[in-house]
């Protein structure tokens, strides 16, 4: 047992000790109370570790790179959804050029969830480029915004520290942590324990303004859903705040200046998301940024009114209240908004930052909200053709609406040469006044007259041939709308068609050569051709009379071939009886060469010509040709179940092609618009693909596509009843509709089982595939089987004939079945017209057309990536010799045909004529109702259209169209002529782009001094 001596020791040892620790604590509480108060030991470790949060950009992708999952800011701008758009990209032949790549502590600081310490921009949009560099278009947002900390007038300066941070640009202590003000965040962490004990109902904010702009940036949906959430924001705003060394005022002054341009402030009708007070201001108040902050700084206010200056500064608090709650207290809660709004006026009084006079006037202000109906918040946007067409392609690119497109941290450049686009557009334009029309030459006979030229659009595109593509220097219109005829469109162009004809023509002599050329003249003699397979007659018994024959030779005689001009012959196609006429009547006893007949634009001879291309594909294939031959062979019906299931098989193959990674409507779509169409052809469709539809639904259907007929009650009635389930089979569904009967029985399937694969699809057409064809054999009369046959083989000689012109960039999955596909019934795009004579121009190698060159994403900051072009390999679209033979037909069409009138008026400065070619064609589409007869007993205009597709000199091409719409284009006869006068006229602006010497069009322009000697 201790003695007394002892207990004493022992208590006063514990007594030292005791205080000891009380000392050591409260030195420790002196240190972490001067800490909370200057921050200087954080100051210094947290600048030295954000040192090391670096990035840098290097060439190719980066696997040192993670792009940002969540937040507002950081999707607006496009940087959490750059992966998925760097793989739609790669689907269209476009490659990281250079891309952000993460130092390893940026690596492991993101992967913890953190966010990446930079100066991010609080202003960012949509800049485009064209091909010289010049801007072409630019979209800021939010659009009005303070450019530095120093253009912030002081009051608004002081009512957002009054209201949000008070001790955030004090100076007195360098090195603090704009991210944590401790007493505030003590209070908050206390009524947060408060709240959840249930002894107090709201718990007080502990966020500084640092912490605000991580959270409605970065943070998911913009808020704080946990502790950790706000961990997570405190921290990256710490780290942020170091970033550019220990001492911090300026980067508190950043904060201040950041959240004043970049607060959410809900989003309002017609405008979008609103963010800043700049914004904020004109959007909900109808006020300018520059006139408010002029009533609030007293070095301009001096003439203004006590009253303004009130009305200036109310609004302004009231947008900085309205944050906390911006979509309540900007719509519904506008009240409240006004109440609490005069409670911080009279705070702001008695702290002094305003003075009583203007709190009074203040307080006597009421806000007056925009009407948004009577007075939209309307965003200006270019509405040039050059900056539509560039925001259209980049929308369509990067499968982006222009709201979501302009509001990326996004520059491109395009293809476009700027400078010539507005010239050729002011040009455009300038046609509609008679007096300039009258200048270019635009009246007389197949032309205009003067009270009409305002009536007439033109588009024009041209572009330039390089090495990595068909690059589009001018693509525009007179129309000054978004819609682009050029790319938009499915018009009936005429006589342009015969271009495509021709193209097919030749390339079907050259592949015969390719398959006869080297066999002995012996071996050809054996070679049994069908009478009606004039095409690889002809080639045989040319190769047999001259074996050696070059194939340029060879096209060449084949361009002297001679078809008949007249139009006393009625032709079997689309499963009727039609006739053709000529343009000119004086070409009707005419048998011209197909030379002649593509320069003087002669109708018959093509008709004929695309006939031979039908039996061509037809007796290429003996099986089906065999379907024409003897109608009693016993083995038929064996050999017509193999057909019928091989057949079948390709040609559903060939259908669901067309129809994959669509959904329903576009299949619909696609369907319809392909189909030619006429009350019962659609009443047939309509009733097999939707045997559920009510009569009403089939009634709204019909007037939907047929709004120029005059469909009653009766005549709807009688075709739903009269083309309803079980009426018809398949067969006979598809002859009525005039389509293959397997494409209709697919899209049925489809209909019903969209998600369905295509063997899917095969399995369960096993019936039909045998069906479709089975059909033919079972009529007593051979000669109705022979009709049906010889249209469905018309059918399938089309879908052979499609697949040519795709090749060579026909824009449509479907050509109507007709011969009249030869003077433009299926339809064409100019632009695709272009992408044909580019593949002539360029020796038969078909290049991609390029209108954007490169998109530079979220340039300067952790996620920078720059797309450019994969230089692709072209493709072999014709033979080299073909398009030698097409370039000389085509220039013949300048030299002495349709488009003589340009001859010679395009030189080169030393006066060399500038080689030239071309097609014209002319359209006049209309609705008419004939008589079984065929006589036409009503005719209606819906449009006239006059497209050249064009050639000048070795590198350039396009396409100029004359459109009129609507019923008014009856009242029009200019021909193809219009569009070659008017590309005349465009001489004297493109000729100093065409000289020799210019590496590319995107060169300035040759100075008028070197011109002026020509």
């Amino acid at each position: 047992m201790p003695t007394l001596p002892e207990t004493k020791s022992r208590l006063r040892l514990r007594a030292l000790t005791l205080w000891l620790l009380a000392s050591l604590s409260a030195i420790m509480a002196t240190l972490l109370v001067a800490e909370a108060r200057t921050s200087r030991l954080q100051a210094h470790e947290f600048s030295r570790y954000a040192d090391t949060l670096t990035f840098s950009v290097g060439p190719g992708p980066s696997n040192s790179l993670i792009f940002p999952k969540h937040g507002p800011f950081d999707t607006r701008l496009g940087y959490t959804q750059l992966p998925a758009l760097q793989e739609r990209l790669s689907r269209h032949d476009f490659i990281v050029e250079r891309q952000a790549r993460f130092s390893p502590a940026l690596l492991d600081y993101t992967q913890r969830g953190f966010f990446p310490p930079y100066p991010e921009k609080t202003r960012a949009g949509l800049t485009i480029s064209e091909c010289r560099g010049e801007p072409l278009y630019r979209f800021h947002h939010p659009q009005r915004h303070y450019p530095h900390f120093d253009a912030i007038p002081p009051l608004v300066l002081q009512a957002l520290l009054f209201i949000e941070n008070r001790e955030l640009l004090d100076d007195t202590h360098p090195f603090t942590n704009p991210a944590v003000d401790w007493p505030r965040f003590a209070k908050a962490a206390m009524t947060q324990v408060g709240k959840a004990l249930d002894v107090q109902e709201q718990a007080a904010g502990g966020s500084t303004l640092a912490t605000q702009v991580e959270k409605y940036r970065h943070s998911p949906h913009g808020l704080t859903v946990s502790a950790m959430e706000k961990l997570r924001q405190m921290v990256s705003a710490s780290v942020r705040s170091y970033r550019q060394g220990p001492e911090t005022l300026q980067a508190r002054r950043d904060v201040a200046l950041d959240y004043l341009n970049s607060v959410p402030l809900s989003a309002a009708p017609g405008y979008g998301e609103v963010h800043g007070i700049g914004d904020g201001l004109w959007v909900w108040f109808g006020s300018d940024f520059d006139t408010v902050n002029q009533l609030l700084e007293p070095a301009f206010n001096r003439n203004s009114s006590l009253a303004e200056q009130g009305l200036a500064l109310r609004q302004v608090v009231s947008l900085m209240i309205a944050q906390r709650r911006p979509s309540y207290y900007l719509s519904s809660g506008r009240q409240a908004l006004g109440r609490l709004t005069d409670s911080y006026l009279r705070l702001l009084a008695q702290a002094e930052v305003i003075d009583p006079a203007l709190r009074d006037a203040a307080l006597e202000q009421t806000l007056t909200f925009r009407h948004f109906a009577q007075d939209p918040a309307l965003t200006r946007i270019d509405s040039s053709k050059g900056v539509q067409t560039a925001r259209s392609r980049l929308g369509s690119l990067l499968g982006l609406s222009f709201y979501d497109l302009d509001r990326l941290d996004l520059s491109a450049s395009t293809t476009l040469n700027g400078e010539l686009q507005q010239q050729v557009t002011d040009y455009l334009q300038r046609l509609a006044d008679p007096d300039f029309a009258d200048e270019i030459g635009l009246f007389g006979e197949r032309l205009l007259s003067p009270e009409k030229t305002h009536e007439v659009r033109y588009s024009f595109t041209l572009l330039e041939r390089s090495d990595d593509g068909f690059r589009v220097r001018v693509q525009t219109d007179n129309t000054g709308q978004p819609f682009d005829i050029n790319e938009g469109s499915k018009l009936e162009l005429g006589s342009t068609a015969k271009l495509r004809v021709l193209a097919t023509y030749l390339e079907v002599i050259a592949e015969l050569h390719q398959r006869y050329a080297a066999k002995p003249v012996e071996d050809l003699r054996q070679i049994a051709v069908d009478r009606q397979d004039t095409l690889s007659r002809w080639v045989l018994d040319t190769l047999i009379t001259t074996p050696d024959i070059p194939l340029t030779t060879l096209l060449e005689a084949a361009m002297e071939r001679r078809y008949s001009a007249s139009p006393h012959e009625a032709f079997f196609t689309g499963g009727g009886r039609h006739t053709f006429s000529n343009f000119r009547r004086e070409d009707n006893g005419r048998h011209p060469t197909l030379n002649e007949a593509l320069r003087e634009s002669i109708n018959l001879p093509f008709v004929r010509l695309l006939r031979d291309l039908v039996r061509y594909s037809t007796y290429q294939n003996v099986n089906r040709a065999q379907l024409l031959e003897d109608d009693q062979d016993p083995r038929r019906m064996e050999y017509l179940r193999r057909f019928a299931d091989r057949e079948g098989r390709v040609f559903l193959l060939r259908f669901w092609r067309k129809y994959q990674d669509k959904d329903n409507s576009e299949r619909l779509a696609i369907f319809l618009d392909g189909l030619r169409t006429t009350q019962v052809r659609l009443a047939a469709v309509h009733r097999y693909l939707m045997p559920d539809a009510d009569r009403e639904e089939f009634a709204t259907f019909l007037r939907q596509r047929l709004p120029q007929e005059r469909l009653g009650d009766k005549r709807i009635d009688e075709l739903y009843r009269s083309y309803g389930p079980g009426a018809f089979d398949l067969s006979d569904q598809g002859y009525i509709a005039r389509v293959h009967p397997l494409e209709l029985w697919l899209l049925g399937y489809l209909l019903e089982h969209p998600e369905a694969d295509f063997q899917e699809a095969a399995n369960a057409s096993l019936d039909e595939r045998q069906e479709v064809y089975g059909w033919l054999f079972r009529t007593r009369h051979r000669s109705a089987r022979d009709v049906r046959i010889r249209t469905m083989l018309e059918v399938e000689a089309f879908l052979d004939i499609q697949q040519r012109w795709e090749r060579l960039g026909y824009p449509f999955e479907h050509l109507v079945p007709s011969l009249a596909t030869a003077v433009g019934s299926s339809g064409d795009r100019p632009a695709a017209l272009a992408e044909l004579m580019g593949i002539i121009l360029n020796d038969g190698i078909r290049l991609p057309t390029l209108r954007i060159d490169s998109l530079h994403f979220a340039e300067d900051t952790p996620y920078d990536t720059r797309f450019v072009h994969d230089v692709p390999r072209g493709s072999r679209a014709m033979a080299p010799e073909v398009a030698q033979v097409l370039r000389d037909a085509l220039s013949q069409v300048v030299d002495g045909g349709t488009a003589r009138r340009l001859q010679g008026s395009f030189t080169l400065e030393d006066g060399t004529p500038l080689t030239l070619g071309g097609k014209t064609g002319t359209g006049d589409n209309r609705i008419e109702t004939v008589t079984r007869s065929g006589h036409v007993i009503d005719s209606r205009a819906r449009n006239r259209t006059a497209t050249f597709v064009f050639y000048l000199g070795e590198d350039h091409f396009g396409t100029l169209t004359a459109y009129v719409a609507g019923s008014q284009s009856d009242n029009f006869r200019f021909t193809s002529a219009l569009p070659v006068q008017v590309l005349k006229g465009m001489e004297p602006i493109l000729r100093p782009y065409l000289q020799p010497g210019r590496h590319s069009l995107c060169q300035p322009p040759l100075p008028a001094t070197q011109l002026a000697g020509r």
